[in-house]
């Protein structure tokens, strides 16, 4: 039985979990190697190599056994995990390789992310069903409030909207939130059905024709007028910010990478790797000052959001994009809301 130079320097787990990733691989190790230095590796072989790391401890004791012996070597896994660090700074190339494999994606993805939140912002402030809403809220509430010193209010907070569905009416079911619907109803339909100088007759059935439409317009045109207010309330703003920096810091990486090679030597392999790594570095310094450009807008227009609508500075927010959570919340109870009450009037 041939024992294994290896076993003082990785773990039995380590080593195990090398063998397992290769046979998924179904590759040889000629073959990962070659690849490596070509630059030729897809994501999911990238994700794999950059499993099989050691860590600095077993990686500076790997580098320093010289006897290359197949049978002191052991297992396969052995065998190629130090072939694979014969290849300078392997596992550093292969964690700048898969940056840039994946390099456009994220991009295209905090692209998207941050045009959203501007296209949200324009739409909480253009959408004219929302400004009737927020006017509806307003007069039912000053209605309500008629015999007290609250009951000429000129503005309220957004997120008493979400307040609506605790607030009862006097029987102690119907929520504050229908006498609101019911007020959008009335505006609307007299919109929809108004003619020219007169005040409207409607018959039973065109009574019912006219609340109908005012509650198809007041829920599913609402909901498409804030399409994207509702998309950005999955976002997290803390978790977009990290991605970012995470962007920045890969362009980082990469240098050390190329400082590191330059260092040893350029042999050919490496001299192909740096000029490609230079490249790529010129391209994606000047699109992640695009990104950052662009999330200091949008974060900008997001700030100037809340404070139209809470009269407050944004940077007291412990979430910035909970503006756009409370409107989307809102929007779920308003449907569910409109739908009862559209049961009511069928």
């Amino acid at each position: 039985m041939g024992f294994s130079l290896f076993s003082n320097y990785t773990s039995p787990l380590h080593l195990r979990n090398i063998a397992i990733l290769l046979r998924a691989l179904n590759l040889t190790t000629e073959e990962v190697c070659e690849a490596l230095l070509e630059d030729a590796l897809g994501t999911e072989l990238l994700e794999s190599l950059l499993k099989m790391a050691p860590t600095k401890e077993e990686e500076q004791k790997v580098k320093e056994c010289e006897d290359d012996s197949p049978v002191k070597l052991g297992p396969a896994a052995e065998r190629f995990l130090k072939a694979v660090l014969h290849i300078p700074f392997a596992f550093k190339r292969v964690d700048a390789m898969l940056y840039i494999t994946n390099f456009e994606s994220h991009v295209e993805y905090l692209k998207k992310c941050f045009q959203t939140l501007e296209t949200a912002c324009e739409e909480l402030r253009s959408s004219r069903m929302f400004l009737k809403l927020l006017e509806a809220v307003l007069k039912t509430g000053n209605c309500m409030n008629a015999r007290t010193n609250q009951g000429d209010a000129q503005a309220f907070k957004i997120y008493t909207l979400l307040k609506l569905v605790d607030v009862k009416g006097a029987d102690g079911k119907t929520t504050l939130l229908y006498f609101v619907v019911q007020e959008i109803i009335r505006a609307q339909g007299a919109h929809l059905f108004s003619t020219s100088n007169q005040t409207p007759k409607y018959t039973p059935n065109e009574d019912a024709k006219r609340r109908k439409l005012a509650l198809q317009a007041a829920v599913s045109g609402l909901s498409s007028e804030l399409n994207n207010v509702k998309r950005a309330a999955a976002m997290d703003s803390d978790v977009l910010g990290s991605d970012v920096s995470k962007l920045s810091r890969g362009i980082g990486n990469i240098r050390e990478v190329v400082r590191l090679n330059q260092a040893v030597g350029l042999v050919e392999s490496s001299q192909k790797f740096c000029e490609s790594m230079n490249s790529f570095m010129q391209m994606a310094e000047e699109e992640i000052i695009r990104i950052q450009a662009m999330e200091s807008v949008a974060l900008s227009l997001v700030k100037e959001i809340t404070e139209y609508f809470h009269g407050i500075p944004a940077k007291e927010e412990a979430h910035p994009f909970r503006i756009f959570m409370a409107v989307r919340d809102f929007l779920t109870n308003l449907d569910w809301v409109c739908k009862e009450v559209g049961m009511i009037n069928e």
